[in-house]
């Protein structure tokens, strides 16, 4: 498997899309997620967060955080909401509450993190990502869900 297909992708575990993305160029990921699949892949991803979430490294983390992934074809972008409170993880497609952090960046950088395959703080120094409110959350996001290692 080694081209980027959200099809294939729906079908694969955690690890298998981390690899999966280390192993495809950014362009073509960047291609991917500019076209009528990108929608797919978003809900996907964020459809997992919940399975992948580690009540056991949260304890009273409560919090709500808005991912918003720039670079739609209509040169918009999507805001999915990930609300983290009394040990669940929930996502919400539509922002419903105000958020304590605010992460924005693009689709490839995005499928970098989820994927284990980039370091967010990093990027945030290098301003690829974008944080606004809570930064020590920001800095602490990674331990809250089990990130596969390609």
């Amino acid at each position: 498997m080694t081209d980027f297909d959200p099809a294939t992708f729906a079908n694969v575990g955690p690890k298998e899309f981390a690899q999966l993305v280390k192993s495809t160029p950014d362009d073509k990921i960047a291609q991917v997620m500019a076209g009528d699949l990108r929608g797919k892949v978003l809900g996907e991803v964020f459809g997992r967060m919940p399975s992948l979430f580690r009540a056991d490294r949260a304890g009273s983390t409560n919090a709500v955080i808005h991912w918003i992934i720039t670079g739609r074809p209509d040169g918009g972008s999507d805001t999915y909401e990930v609300v983290i409170a009394d040990g669940k993880c929930e996502v919400n497609e539509t922002p419903q509450h105000d958020p304590k952090l605010s992460l924005t960046m693009g689709p490839v950088e995005f499928l970098k993190i989820v994927s284990g395959g980039a370091n967010p703080v990093m990027m945030f120094m290098t301003g690829k990502l974008k944080a606004k409110g809570d930064l020590g959350l920001a800095a602490n996001i990674a331990n809250l869900f089990d990130i596969p290692k390609a």
